[in-house]
């Protein structure tokens, strides 16, 4: 099957292009679309910028483009146009969106606008346990730091990473709080600075957060740089070596 897939740069439609690699699908490119408000109803505002060079080091095609509206039905249709434009020279079945399928407007609001097209859209991941797929994609390595809140009980967790270690910290919090543990919903957004796909690993050195409020807040990524991780293993090993020298 030959995809698009709708791609921020967070945790989901990162691990979206995975599931997509995993089942053999031909991902002919992905879409990327930054809102230039944060009143948007499909598609997340904190950090999209950074698709840019994600999609680099994913080495597929990149389709970059800006949003002004707040409106799903207008919203979708800057999709559709993206899909329209190229269905002659990368002709795909179908856009695939991250997560388990909960983002009920965004995904409805796409599919009615690709209906036309004769182009399907689905999550990734519809029906799973959310639970269970964000701990495949930390026992698989992925790097994955909350950009965007707009609930109580996450203002804590803005601009942080999610781990293994405290997973179990969020999943009381969510339960406590009343958000989706997997964020479905609006409840937060993320960004993956690393995972088994990328060929390197983005490193952010500066980073301011915003609060607007107890509730909502956002991070802005002031600078950043793309490490490449054949070289930071072998600093790694070398550290090693001299430590383990060292003891002797």
């Amino acid at each position: 099957m030959d995809v698009a897939i709708l791609y921020s740069g967070g945790k989901d439609s990162t691990f979206a292009v995975q599931h997509a690699k995993d089942r053999g699908w031909d991902i002919k490119y992905l879409i990327s679309v930054k809102p230039t408000r944060k009143d948007c109803f499909l598609f997340h505002y904190a950090t999209v910028e950074l698709t840019k060079d994600l999609a680099k080091m994913l080495g597929i095609p990149h389709f970059y483009v800006k949003c002004r509206v707040a409106n799903p039905e207008k919203e979708a249709e800057i999709v559709k146009d993206i899909v329209a434009k190229n269905q002659k020279k990368m002709r795909i079945d179908a856009v695939v969106l991250g997560g388990v399928g909960l983002q009920e407007t965004q995904l409805r609001s796409i599919q009615k606008a690709l209906m036309p097209l004769k182009v399907d859209a689905f999550a990734s991941h519809a029906g799973e346990d959310h639970d269970l797929v964000m701990e495949e994609m930390l026992k698989n390595g992925y790097e994955i730091l909350i950009t965007q809140i707009a609930s109580d009980g996450l203002k804590d967790w803005l601009g942080k990473r999610i781990t293994i270690e405290n997973f179990s910290q969020l999943k009381r919090d969510s339960l406590r709080y009343g958000f989706h543990i997997g964020f479905e919903g609006g409840y937060a957004d993320t960004l993956v600075t690393d995972c088994p796909l990328f060929s390197k690993r983005l490193v952010i050195e500066d980073m301011s957060i915003i609060y607007e409020d107890d509730y909502c807040g956002h991070v802005e990524i002031n600078k950043y740089r793309m490490e490449d991780k054949l070289a930071r293993e072998a600093k790694r090993a070398k550290r090693k070596s001299v430590f383990a020298g060292f003891l002797r």
